[in-house]
């Protein structure tokens, strides 16, 4: 047996790509990056965000409010299109601000993990399309929850992350990108270059040239990792996967709400597939609850400023299930219970279960 582990060379590397996708129907130009998201997302904004490019930010969550920061940091001019807690920007409220004001380019966030909004991203993609800008979509969350119609929605970039409903690794990443993409980077005199924040070089040295010599040392592991996870996922299917996750969110938002929990996201078509946020009762600390919920991991405080409002369920790769969003259900019960409140636990988790199955408690 060799004492070194497996590598991946240009062609296997190329072939994940292909398969990747493949997996997504996408046509357009695909990349798998060594390193987390958040790289690709930054290399992707700070290379189209010039001096010369007016940029609109959708932001419904922090992730949102990031993506505005690196397109500022590039020397453009950007402007905030911010929505309200627990809800989506939609596309008359983006159609208005780009009518005040044109934009170049539009930012958006398809499903927010920490705040559990997801966005009407082919409302988003029409409008933006007919005020005649580029969309660049942060999908790291989405991918593999919500239906990712890429090329049907004319989408000009996305960035995905393969850690989250993928059920993947977390040290690559997946960029989709057209032509008119390209074509903002190759205009932007700021765009970065030999850098690991460059996609011109990625598209000049790997790309351009046919994808027969990696330009770059790959990450081995995660690449096969990678390859793993599209092999489960073609397995099970991806219109399976979305269906699961999207069962997921329906059982946790139903049992939460039968412990008398307020859900963050009010209306059922705005929740993300991936996680649930809600308030606790009226009187309960939610530091005070989560103190007392035998469950770490799935059920947690609420990322950034909103960890004193709201707790979070997490329920997306393998947490995707029933079992996993029961036992996080009754984990909460079970603390309401510490805490002194009265709560149909048995309740709770037979509308969680009916969720899950589409039908009645």
């Amino acid at each position: 047996m060799s004492a070194y582990p497996p590598t991946v060379d240009a062609a296997r590397y190329a072939a994940i790509e292909d398969r990747l996708a493949s997996l997504l129907q996408t046509r357009r130009d695909t990349s798998v990056i060594g390193g987390e998201a958040i790289l690709a997302l930054e290399a992707l904004t700070r290379g189209v965000g010039g001096p010369h490019t007016r940029a609109l930010n959708v932001v419904t969550g922090p992730y949102g409010a990031m993506m505005g920061h690196w397109l500022g940091a590039a020397g453009g001019a950007v402007r905030t299109l911010e929505a309200s807690d627990g809800q989506v920007v939609g596309g008359d409220q983006l159609r208005a601000a780009l009518a005040q004001q044109p934009a170049d380019v539009v930012c958006v966030v398809h499903a927010e993990a920490a705040t559990g909004v997801v966005n009407p991203l082919a409302e988003l993609a029409d409008v933006t399309h007919r005020a005649g800008a580029v969309l660049l979509v942060d999908a790291v969350a989405s991918v593999g929850a919500e239906p990712l119609e890429i090329d049907a929605l004319g989408l000009d970039a996305v960035v995905i992350g393969p850690q989250k409903a993928m059920s993947g690794p977390a040290g690559v990443c997946g960029l989709f990108a057209g032509d008119s993409v390209w074509e903002l980077i190759k205009r932007n005199p700021a765009a970065p270059r030999d850098s690991i924040l460059s996609l011109a070089d990625l598209r000049e040295r790997w790309i351009g040239t046919g994808r027969t010599a990696l330009p770059f040392v790959p990450h081995h592991l995660e690449m096969l990792a990678l390859d793993q996870a599209l092999v489960r996922l073609e397995a099970e299917g991806l219109d399976a996967v979305v269906a699961r996750h999207g069962r997921a969110r329906d059982a946790a938002r139903a049992g939460l709400a039968a412990l008398g929990l307020e859900l963050w996201v009010a209306d059922d078509a705005e929740a993300a597939a991936v996680a649930t946020l809600a308030r606790p009762p009226a009187g309960v600390a939610a530091a005070a609850l989560l103190e007392r919920v035998r469950l770490p991991g799935p059920v947690e405080a609420a990322p950034g400023s909103l960890a004193d409002a709201a707790l979070r369920i997490t329920h997306n790769g393998p947490a995707a299930s029933v079992d996993a969003v029961l036992l996080s259900v009754a984990a909460v019960g079970d603390a309401l219970v510490q805490l002194g409140l009265t709560v149909d636990g048995a309740g709770a988790l037979a509308a969680a279960q009916a969720a899950w199955a589409g039908t009645t408690a």
